[in-house]
């Protein structure tokens, strides 16, 4: 499993934006019957908690603090351990114009014998652990000097790194990281979870990611939370055991259509999904080249040449509809696109269908979008790499353009519809960089549709239970080489969660 995933010490899902996060502060701070200066002590405690649980061998301690609420986390932490009996020695950037507690926790810092090294003096002695607490979540740009030449000096030290609240370098809001960053060890998140944690560039550089809340949020506070972050355990919410009377007839009839002459595997690779995903009844209909072998690999599959009579014929039948892996992009292709468009059945538009959106652009509500970042980029006439940078906006664009659910696939997936809000997957890992990954994802998101499941629930429970079927095999086996169709049998066990799989 990937090293970036989550450890919550609370069970609170919400992700907030950073301009929240003063009045989070002060809400905890009125439920608490705290003082902003006791609530940065509990934050400076609970890095100390968590590096003695971490790192037990650890006695000499490098902490390089900033100028905000961050730095004053880590001259918190600077009095806890020199009291300890630890080695500390603290690194101190741009300390005249620190806010109120930051400055009283560095003045205690300094009144129980600890100093200041400036920013471009040389490190003394061989640390055994460097904390990051310069620049938090207030970051809206690349680091200049001093932060950039600290950030770099940091990284030539052969040590683990534990960053407070986010490694310095990448943005809260959105995980882009713009210039230098630290690559941290571990991050330790304080209060609660921040976007850019969980998506984008930020999940090579955050490590193991766990939040301390530092208190409890009131109910209604947490309810308000803009994002979700959902990972397996959130499965049973979605996915109930079956009815004893339950039947092929009510858990969804899906019609999957793709599979361009010599490109059958995409859209076998999706129609297997469905099936191992609980679909009742799956046809698939291709080109007439790939209907002997699909049959052949899987005898559960209705499968039929894509002709206008048995489309028009089974959009009719289908309870869902699945349209582009492995379509192409030729005129029948399109042919076949324009007569799905009549339908009024709900679908799932993926790969192929997605680009040819791209040149013919419309709004529907009854659909769900499953674009790669290329993809992405081609629908909102933009670049990969500007996709990237924002993958909330992009993917918060892309439904407002085209309506229904959008999931914005890669590290970190998130899904978002106009009534639904967002929600980042904390689920999946590297090996998951192979053809065919995200076929699957579009027939188990199908599957969970056809069994009942809103588009925006079946797109969450999906993802959830695609990425961590992918990490379950990455567990067993590890992340390279992994198949797309590795990941059928450990599905089983992530959509049955009454199993108590985790």
């Amino acid at each position: 499993m990937s090293e970036h995933h989550q450890d919550l010490s609370s069970s609170s899902s919400a992700v907030w934006p950073v301009n929240a996060f003063p009045e989070l502060e002060r809400a905890l701070c009125e439920s608490s019957d705290l003082t902003c200066w006791q609530l940065m002590q509990r934050a400076g405690m609970a890095a100390f908690v968590h590096l003695r649980q971490n790192w037990p061998e650890a006695r000499h301690l490098r902490i390089l603090c900033g100028a905000g609420n961050n730095g004053g986390d880590g001259y918190v932490l600077a009095s806890l351990a020199s009291m300890a009996g630890y080695t500390v020695s603290v690194v101190a950037c741009d300390h005249q114009d620190l806010p109120p507690e930051a400055a009283q926790a560095r003045a205690q810092w300094l009144s129980c014998g600890g100093e200041c090294q400036p920013a471009e003096g040389e490190w003394i002695g061989e640390e055994d652990l460097i904390v990051d607490a310069l620049l938090g979540i207030g970051l809206n740009r690349a680091p200049e000097d001093p932060y950039r030449s600290l950030i770099e000096k940091t990284q030539q030290r052969q040590v683990p790194i534990l960053a407070l609240d986010i490694p310095s370098g990448v943005m809260a809001d959105s995980g882009a990281v713009p210039g230098v960053a630290i690559h941290a060890t571990r991050t330790l998140s304080f209060i609660a979870l921040k976007a850019g944690l969980l998506t984008g560039k930020a999940r090579d550089y955050c490590g193991r990611v766990t939040l301390d809340p530092l208190g409890s949020l009131p109910a209604p506070v947490l309810a308000a939370a803009p994002i979700r972050c959902r990972t397996a355990g959130d499965l049973s919410q979605w996915l109930q055991p079956r009815q004893g009377t339950s039947h092929k007839g009510n858990n969804g009839r899906l019609v999957l259509i793709g599979g361009a002459e010599g490109t059958g595997g995409a859209i076998r690779l999706a129609a297997e999904a469905a099936l191992r995903s609980g679909a009742g009844l799956v046809r698939v209909l291709t080109h007439a080249s790939n209907v002997s072998a699909i049959l052949s690999a899987r005898p559960e599959l209705m499968v039929a040449e894509a002709s206008d009579e048995k489309i028009q014929e089974s959009l009719e039948w289908a309870d869902m509809l699945v349209i582009g892996p492995g379509l192409g992009q030729s005129p029948r292709a399109r042919q076949i696109l324009d007569q799905v468009k009549k339908s009024k059945k709900d679908t799932l538009w993926d790969a192929d269908a997605l680009n040819l959106l791209a040149i013919d652009p419309d709004t529907r509500q009854n659909r769900i979008l499953t674009p790669h970042p290329g993809e992405a980029a081609r629908l909102l006439g933009s670049t990969i790499p500007a996709v990237e940078r924002d993958r909330l906006q992009a993917a918060r664009e892309l439904s407002r353009r085209y309506g229904g659910v959008v999931v914005l696939k890669g590290a970190g997936t998130l899904i978002t519809s106009s009534g639904d809000g967002m929600t980042i997957a904390d689920v999946g890992n590297p090996g998951m960089a192979t053809g065919g990954m995200g076929d699957v994802l579009s027939g188990v998101i199908a599957a969970l549709a056809g069994q009942k499941l809103s588009l925006y629930d079946a797109a969450c429970a999906g993802v959830v239970a695609h990425g961590a079927a992918a990490d379950a095999v990455a567990s067993a086996s590890g992340m390279r080489g992994m198949l797309a169709s590795d990941l059928f049998i450990p599905l089983r066990r992530f959509v049955n969660p009454d199993m108590n799989v985790k």
